[in-house]
């Protein structure tokens, strides 16, 4: 199945520097969107073993892959996955299309 998300050379780096400082090859980064935050939906990143049964999978360089489930799938379908790191911090970051309106912090979107 085609997969309609961009991941940036700097997220794969990313989640391939994470990998090898927690010594686990097999973690992969989960991408997913969950209710909640200022506008109604935020997007939420964590590191999973585990594929499971409805996940969309996204291969990347030297291994490294990205879950997101199929109910998080529709609201990130045509985005962009990032790593940031500025004077504000650094995170992965979703610049998502589909958002008709997002909060300042830009964790939280509304469709």
């Amino acid at each position: 199945m085609q997969i309609d998300l961009t991941v940036t050379e700097t997220c794969w780096d990313r989640i391939l520097d994470v990998i090898v400082d927690n010594g686990e090859p097999e973690l992969k980064l989960r991408a997913f969107v969950q209710g909640g935050g200022c506008s109604g939906f935020q997007y939420g990143f964590t590191l999973d073993e585990a594929i499971n049964e409805d996940d969309f999978v996204i291969n990347g360089p030297n291994n490294v892959q990205i879950l997101i489930d199929s109910v998080s799938y529709q609201y990130l379908a045509g985005a962009t996955l990032d790593y940031k790191n500025d004077v504000m911090g650094s995170s992965f970051v979703v610049n998502n299309p589909n958002a008709k309106a997002s909060c300042g912090c830009g964790s939280s979107f509304t469709v």
